[in-house]
């Protein structure tokens, strides 16, 4: 299985791309459900943050793994940051890499950048994931 999905530069997408993965995702696990939403609203909020434009959403359900990727058309790549306990924001990327089992980013043509992450994922029928999303 693999949907994609493309979100306007809104703070409101974030709430949009969560409810798109629960609705793509509704026959997994609650708890892998809740976890790659959680990393998907980051994503979401990194894309809405640092870039000025709308971003794409495509997860993709393979065997026993989920792929999750965000590409959008901004510049600069993500850095984990080590935020102070008193910092309002700057966990996002920490969040996705206790989350994922792994995750990157990888520049596209026209300065756009992916974002995705990977992890293990309850079987069902689906399709290979995307050679653009191997690691």
């Amino acid at each position: 299985m693999r949907r994609t999905r493309r979100f306007e530069h809104a703070p409101e997408s974030v709430t949009a791309a969560r409810r798109f993965v629960a609705e793509t995702l509704r026959q997994l696990p609650e708890e892998t459900r809740d976890a790659v939403t959680l990393m998907v609203s980051e994503l979401a909020s990194n894309c809405i943050r640092h870039t000025d434009s709308g971003f794409e959403l495509t997860i993709t359900h393979a065997d026993d793994e989920l792929w999750v990727s965000a590409t959008d058309w901004g510049g600069g790549r993500p850095v984990m940051r080590n935020p102070a306990p008193t910092d309002p924001s700057g966990r996002g990327l920490q969040i996705i890499d206790m989350l994922s089992d792994a995750w990157g980013c990888e520049p596209e043509a026209g300065g756009a950048k992916t974002v995705w992450l990977r992890l293990a994922a309850p079987t069902t029928p689906a399709v290979d994931a995307p050679a653009s999303c191997r690691a």
